[in-house]
């Protein structure tokens, strides 16, 4: 998965202003205490962090 689809997939699913708050404040126990954008930067794969996001937030499967 691609940043930019990591990104658009988020404001699909939480709207544009609240997947910001998702990626930035949010903190995931499965990224070790990290934000999505945390995650991201430290080389976390952008697919393992929308799935962990998918996970916390229960996004539907066929979404995921």
């Amino acid at each position: 998965m691609r940043l930019q689809e990591f990104w658009s997939r988020l404001a699909d699913h939480f709207g544009s202003m609240r997947a910001e708050t998702v990626a930035r404040d949010h903190l995931f126990s499965s990224l070790g205490g990290r934000s999505a954008v945390d995650a991201i930067d430290a080389g976390v794969p952008v697919r393992r962090v929308w799935l962990a996001i998918c996970e916390e937030f229960e996004v539907p499967p066929k979404l995921r």
